[in-house]
């Protein structure tokens, strides 16, 4: 599926956090006419702290207000920054700035997004405070998509607006819409249930018995955070004993199986057969994709941990190449996967990439699926990089021509994890980062 060469289109982005504000800048340097359209009043996504949160603590609630960011307000990157630099645009520690840390804090990470949108001309392309409520394919003939977006301080002083692009590229992030642990009696537990989405600071649970369900990222740092304030912090993960060994200065934090069931008197019931009677359960449990807008028409689906069909976790076959998405994946290096894709979806719109027939694109997906199926994982499973983390990023590179780093595999999702493992809590300050790099440079 090649287009012509040179050709330049009118191509909507929607979100103006990561993946968008690199799709932005790729889908400029192809010479296309680009509009950004942004919810929030910055540039940033889920890098943008807000310090609000959802009446609906759990985000179950379809009708509740959306706070989009999920950051806590001591939230430090979880990666070092050389695995957070873009390709022609390292993350550096400035001279003089106020976070100089290898692992910076999340401000440190917004300054940085806020410096490559201006460095690079992309705020002249972004509507702030559009909201896009629906995006649809309107003829298929001429590839034409309406986007209806709206913009005002509130729900009675809406203004909403249609106009029609010819690609629109998806990125308004993942980690906005939660997903919940489901047990018998969750939704007539009377204490506080919260979602780590609405996690900010630890006060609100001093001498507390709070039951936490998870055992990644978000888990592992509240579970630190608010272990010297709570009176017990119970753990529900499906392997206990994994984060234990990691977390030895928390002496009140007690690991089980995940809850069986809770009861309406306030007690909690593991899988273990442990009992205790708790005042908060915090789920640690991820997020769902969520698209309310997209409209098509059961093309492309979207569930829980899955949004497919999607040819490399980008383009839908049949849809291909005027819907794209961006920044779908996890379990990676993911600021390097995001150019790279975003290098990827400019270079086909110009007609410097070429696409496989449909039949091949369609094949292609089936082929992961069945992949997936044969090692007993779902779908959920499909956008989880991890173990095929280099040859995707190698094969996103080939595709869009990009040379990349000397060494660069040596920095991938599975090296840094191991370790973080090795270094345990306190990894962000013990990992002398800079003297790993070197390390890896010098061993030919």
């Amino acid at each position: 599926m090649a287009l012509k060469m040179g050709e330049s289109y009118n191509v909507a982005v929607i979100g103006a956090g990561t993946s968008g504000l690199l799709t932005a800048r790729e889908l400029q340097r192809e010479g296309h006419r680009v509009t950004v359209f942004e919810k929030a009043h910055k540039v940033g996504g889920t890098w943008l702290y807000n310090s609000r949160v959802e009446s609906d603590l759990l985000g179950v609630d379809p009708n509740r207000e959306i706070v989009h960011s999920s950051l806590y307000r001591s939230l430090r990157t979880n990666l070092p920054r050389q695995a957070m630099s873009f390709l022609d645009y390292p993350f550096l520690k400035k001279q003089g700035g106020d976070d100089r840390r290898t692992f910076p804090g999340h401000e440190e990470v917004l300054r940085f997004l806020q410096d490559f949108a201006r460095d690079f001309g992309l705020m002249e392309l972004i509507r702030f405070r559009h909201e896009v409520v629906r995006v649809e394919l309107v003829d298929e003939l001429t590839h034409e998509w309406v986007v209806e977006s709206r913009t005002g301080e509130n729900e009675s002083r809406w203004e909403s607006k249609e106009e029609v692009f010819e690609a629109v590229v998806i990125c308004n992030g993942n980690n906005t819409e939660p997903k919940v642990a489901e047990f018998p009696g969750r939704e007539t537990w009377p204490g506080l249930q919260m979602h780590s989405h609405s996690y900010r600071i630890p006060e609100l649970f001093e001498n507390k018995i709070v039951v936490l369900i998870g055992s990644g990222p978000s888990a592992f740092d509240i579970v630190r955070e608010i272990s010297p304030l709570a009176k017990q912090v119970h753990q529900a993960i499906r392997s206990p004993g994994f984060l234990l060994n990691n977390l030895q200065n928390c002496d009140n934090l007690c690991q089980h199986s995940m809850i069986k069931c809770a009861h309406k008197d306030g007690k909690v019931e593991f899988q273990d057969g442990s009992v205790v009677d708790a005042d908060a359960i915090i789920h640690c449990t991820g997020y769902k994709y969520h698209y309310p807008f997209l409209k098509s028409n059961g093309v492309v689906t979207v569930d829980g941990d899955h949004v497919g069909p999607l040819y490399k976790h980008v383009f839908p076959p049949s849809l291909a190449p005027w819907l794209s998405f961006v920044g779908l994946n996890c379990r990676a290096v993911l600021f390097r996967v995001m150019e790279l894709q975003a290098k990827w979806v400019a270079k086909v719109l110009s007609g410097k990439a070429e696409l496989p027939s449909q039949e091949a694109m369609a094949c292609s997906v089936e082929k992961l699926y069945s992949e997936l199926e044969k090692t007993g994982r779902s779908k959920q499973y499909t956008h989880r990089l991890q173990n095929g983390e280099v040859e995707y990023v190698s094969w996103l590179a080939a595709q869009s021509d990009t040379r990349l780093p000397r060494r660069w595999e040596e920095i991938s999702y599975n090296t840094l994890a191991k370790r973080v493992l090795y270094y345990g809590e306190n990894y962000r300050d013990t990992w002398d980062v800079e003297k790993w790099i070197q390390e890896i440079d010098s061993s030919d």
